[in-house]
């Protein structure tokens, strides 16, 4: 194997972990794809062969890569306004595509990639390589420029925002479908004291319906008020098969055979606390839903 075959072999073994860096810094795999194309471009003019730890290369590089890409989005105003939820990433209801399994692991649901836009550029990427890829502070730092402390302090400012407004589901996931399914019962039923009955007080359900029409996305918060938009979304005769959404238990709704909207909902201690629902039909015809048919 000469030098160029070897060095196309290690990317393709760190291909997972690039893709995965890449989805929770940029919240879309089309654009995440688009990163790792680009750092594949970097390695082929480095001298791969004087780089002592190709893959810690790789991840310093993809994150190199998508921070530029943020910052480019930003600067051109291409930041939704309103909510936006990241493309979600959908496997059939019974287990995670292999090829989804690195992109995903610690539970990078909606929810944790919604509270990751919500941080700067510099402090997504020394979270993201820091708390979800063990990059040390040096090599962080001279991405963002800053010291090694300076990247500390950024990191640490940025895991009390992630930990302060997300929530690990429940472990077990068959429990989770069941209260998901008593959901949608009670919400087919226009149950109201039963739609109730399954969401926690302070639950926050997260629409977005794309550009228009204006206002139409939207946050609600507080069972009582999560309940009612419930009963007004039971009566549009959708369609809805299960699904994993971003290793989480969700939903797909169909209506007249078309994507309707995609949804995850995080369970915990038996109780539904976040909902996110894309039910933007643009963004909704580029979501890969091949795995469903598998």
């Amino acid at each position: 194997m000469d030098e160029r075959e070897r060095v196309a072999e290690c990317f393709e073994e760190h291909r997972g972990r690039l893709r995965a860096v890449a989805y929770r810094m940029l919240g879309s795999m089309a654009e995440a794809d688009d990163a790792v194309q680009e750092t594949w471009i970097r390695l082929n003019r480095s001298d791969a062969g004087e780089v002592e730890n190709l893959g810690g290369w790789l991840t310093t590089v993809v994150g190199r890569v998508a921070l530029d890409m943020l910052r480019s989005r930003r600067t051109l105003r291409e930041e939704p306004l309103g909510v936006h939820l990241p493309e979600p990433i959908v496997d059939r209801a019974d287990g995670v595509d292999p090829e989804h399994e690195a992109i995903l692991a610690d539970s990078v649901g909606l929810a944790l990639i919604v509270v990751l836009e919500t941080l700067t550029p510099a402090e997504r990427l020394a979270f993201v390589l820091h708390d979800m890829f063990a990059v040390p502070f040096d090599e962080i730092a001279r991405i963002v420029d800053r010291s090694p402390e300076a990247t500390r302090q950024i990191v640490s400012r940025a895991r009390r925002r992630v930990r302060g407004a997300t929530h690990p589901p429940d472990i077990d996931r068959a429990a989770q479908r069941e209260v998901v399914d008593t959901f949608l019962a009670a919400a087919r039923e226009r149950d109201f004291d039963g739609i109730v009955a399954v969401l926690d007080p302070d639950v926050v359900l997260r629409i977005d319906v794309g550009a228009t029409p204006i206002g139409a996305s939207r946050v609600a918060r507080g069972a009582a008020n999560v309940a009612r938009q419930a009963r007004g979304y039971s009566q549009l005769d959708l369609v809805i098969r299960p699904a994993l959404v971003n290793g989480v238990v969700g939903t797909i709704s169909f209506r007249d055979g078309q994507p309707y909207s995609i949804g995850d909902f995080i369970v915990r201690n038996g109780k539904i606390v976040e909902m996110d629902i894309l039910a933007d039909p643009v963004r909704l015809s580029q979501v890969d839903l091949k795995n469903l048919d598998a």
